[in-house]
């Protein structure tokens, strides 16, 4: 099965997160690489989506989608780092 990169979650997970989550840096719990989630592998079906570490290749995360509901884990991240806007004064 080929993978997408990890930009290919910014449309199922925006409705979701209130920022451009492929821009967060995870730290993967296989081998502590830390990178954007853009640089992660995707592997998608029709249930939804796991995200792949792109250095060792653990699941990160995992997305589930129905009409009505959705499940997201992050089982194999440890922290999510998230830049915030700069406070204009």
């Amino acid at each position: 099965m080929q993978h997408l990169d990890g930009n290919s979650l910014a449309g199922p997970l925006a409705e979701f997160f209130a920022f451009d989550v492929t821009t967060a840096r995870a730290r993967c719990n296989g081998c502590g690489e830390v990178a954007e989630l853009a640089r992660a592998m995707v592997y998608r079906s029709d249930a939804g989506a796991v995200v792949r570490c792109g250095s060792c290749g653990q699941v990160l995360a995992t997305l589930v989608e129905s009409e009505d509901r959705a499940w997201i884990g992050f089982s194999g991240v440890s922290t999510i780092e998230v830049r915030r806007a700069p406070a204009s004064s």
